[in-house]
């Protein structure tokens, strides 16, 4: 086998590599090692017959291939062009031979399954209140390139956290929906998240509804969020946001949005969920991670020192922090606003007041409507970009 040629697939082309070391069948505890049937016993299917006795069968050919593949899927290039059949097989036998536990090659592993089959791999990811698991994982987490709806409430991003820089990339140019509610988000972290937007025009392009509750952020954080283009519901609810005539104003001119006098269904967490052929993936990193055991000698010492005393620090850090918001979530009062359908049709019309929020309500309550919520001739520009902005832009 060593000496045998190897291809590999690589952008949907065979090609031919030297200088391969590939994985050696794993040893098994019996007397018999030099026995070739015990080093391969892997690729055979055990079973027992009616009488009791064992017998055994031999796996397809395609079966023997999937498992030697799975062991060297960090020496694959790409895997562009197989069947998305094949594809779904292949991470099965990945998973099983738990290789997205290995820190040093879970992420490019789940890269190669993630440029290929894309939405299929992850389409939903649910990471609320699980801030141990995004801390640990964030570098498997970021390969995730083709997700519609990202659920990150409670997990403490505070206002510099690495994760901005990959929620405006083009890795997350699908994303649709978007939760950072419960973060310690503050103005500043707004700001610092849209730099690239509003300066670069791009990031976020696809973004419809975003959750920002329970972070202490005041108006001046609205003008940060009209640079989002296709944005038509937000969640404010528990920031230093309070409902009143001056609030729907500044909504309504920034955003073009109106107030929900009902809870948007849309921001109810029992729609969201983790959803793709990663979903036990992620729940493994989880379980493995409660159950890990004392730090242990590893072979890379800077890995191994990096994991170790940033995990220290964030458990510190996790200590001295308040308790997660939002326990009593139930009991605050939403406020959740939207962008009309006629709104979104014709975004330039100027020759309209703030439409109804229900076809029901009164004259007098029309009037205040009106003359509350007048639409401007166009939305002002955003913010200007400060010294912090441009910092921040020249780290991509």
């Amino acid at each position: 086998m060593d000496s045998s040629t190897i291809y590999v697939r690589e952008k949907g082309n065979l090609r031919r590599v030297n200088g391969i070391v590939l994985a050696q069948p794993k040893q098994v505890s019996s007397c018999r090692r030099t026995n070739p049937f015990v080093l391969k016993k892997e690729h055979f299917i055990f079973t027992y017959n009616e009488e009791g006795s064992l017998r055994y069968t031999t796996k397809s050919l395609f079966d023997i291939t999937l498992l030697f593949v799975a062991d060297n899927i960090h020496h694959v290039d790409s895997l562009i062009g197989f069947p998305e059949q094949i594809g779904d097989r292949l991470f099965v036998a990945v998973e099983e031979k738990r290789v997205f536990l290995k820190p040093d090659i879970s992420a490019k592993a789940l890269q190669l399954f993630t440029e290929a089959y894309g939405e299929m791999v992850l389409g939903s990811l649910c990471l609320r209140n699980r801030f141990p698991l995004l801390h640990e994982r964030i570098d498997e987490i970021k390969t995730f390139q083709s997700l519609t709806t990202l659920d990150l409430f409670g997990c403490r991003l505070g206002d510099n956290h690495e994760l901005f820089q990959h929620l405006t990339s083009s890795s997350l140019a699908s994303l649709i929906q978007l939760f950072i509610g419960g973060n310690s988000l503050s103005d500043a972290g707004l700001q610092r998240l849209t730099a690239p937007i509003r300066m670069m025009h791009k990031g976020l392009d696809c973004l419809q509804l975003l959750d920002i509750s329970y972070n202490p952020i005041s108006e001046k954080a609205l003008g940060y969020l009209k640079c989002i283009p296709k944005l038509v519901k937000l969640d404010v609810s528990g920031t230093n946001l309070k409902i009143g005539t001056g609030l729907k104003r500044t909504i309504w001119n920034e955003l073009g949005m109106i107030h929900s006098e009902t809870p948007l269904d849309s921001f109810d967490h029992s729609v969201c969920k983790t959803e793709g052929w990663a979903e036990q993936v992620v729940n493994q990193w989880e379980t493995n991670g409660s159950q890990m055991p004392k730090q242990k000698k590893i072979e890379e010492s800077r890995a191994s020192a990096l994991r170790f005393f940033g995990r220290q620090k964030f458990v510190r850090e996790v200590l001295k922090a308040a308790p997660l918001v939002c326990e009593n979530a139930n009991e605050t009062k939403k406020l959740h606003f939207y962008k009309p359908d006629d709104v979104r049709a014709t975004p330039t019309t100027t020759d309209r007041c703030v439409p109804s929020a229900a076809p029901n309500i009164n004259k007098r309550k029309r009037h205040l409507q009106e003359s509350t919520h007048q639409r401007p001739q166009k939305h002002s520009t955003s913010p200007p970009l400060t010294a912090e902005d441009i910092d921040f832009l020249n780290s991509y």
